[in-house]
């Protein structure tokens, strides 16, 4: 049975905007949205890829356990114990219900509240995704406390899938409908997910030297 997403209130038709070529193959690199998708190389061009197959398929890593998220949450952003594994359950849930990579939504996360649970913008944004209550109102109608990293990451979330299906798996249009931003704004989650990725594998001993680097510099 397809799974069904909740709702939401979508905005005004916008032009589809495409990905910059080195964004877009970065984005690729990583299993933001499951299944994972195989980036071209640089030097690709309308000549027919060969087959994929078994043996020329990157290996995809395990999903980070809870305890390797809560330890990069920690050693990243400082956060207690006990709210960064609140976090990193949120995010786990989520990121299996939406098939969304847990390094993305930990991207969108830092970039957006800097994972601030009682953040709230001047426009009335609020929580670790910047949940705007005004903009989804079918999602919050019954909500209480969007402080509450459960309900503001699964909302959250669903905006986000709901987004990146209506861009036909375009992440960055995605990112910058999900802001109502720029293409700056995607580039600075695509960082964050760089990031997230390389110390996330670190802790599951899959990281590169360069993805170390990546990783050790915020």
């Amino acid at each position: 049975m397809q799974e069904t997403y909740p709702s939401y209130d979508r905005p005004a038709p916008h032009t589809h905007v495409r990905p910059a070529p080195r964004l877009k193959r970065f984005l690729l690199l990583f299993p933001i949205v499951l299944p994972l998708s195989i980036a071209l190389p640089a030097h690709a061009d309308d000549t027919p890829a060969a087959p994929v197959t078994a043996a020329s398929t990157p290996e995809v890593p395990p999903p980070p356990t809870l305890d390797t998220i809560v330890t990069a949450l920690r050693n990243r952003f400082h956060i207690a114990y006990a709210d960064a594994r609140t976090i990193a359950r949120a995010v786990q849930t989520e990121s299996d219900r939406y098939g969304l990579a847990p390094a993305l939504l930990l991207a969108i996360i830092a970039v957006e509240s800097g994972f601030d649970r009682h953040a709230v913008s001047v426009a009335g944004a609020r929580g670790l995704m910047q949940v705007l209550p005004t903009a989804h109102r079918d999602l919050v109608a019954h909500v209480k406390d969007l402080s509450d990293p459960a309900t503001n990451v699964r909302i959250g979330a669903a905006i986000f899938r709901g987004y990146l299906d209506d861009a036909d798996g375009d992440v960055e249009t995605a990112l910058v409908r999900y802001n109502g931003g720029t293409k700056r704004y995607a580039q600075r989650v695509a960082l964050r997910v760089q990031q997230f990725d390389a110390q996330l594998r670190r802790s599951n001993g899959a990281a590169s030297d360069d993805e170390l680097r990546t990783a050790a510099n915020p």
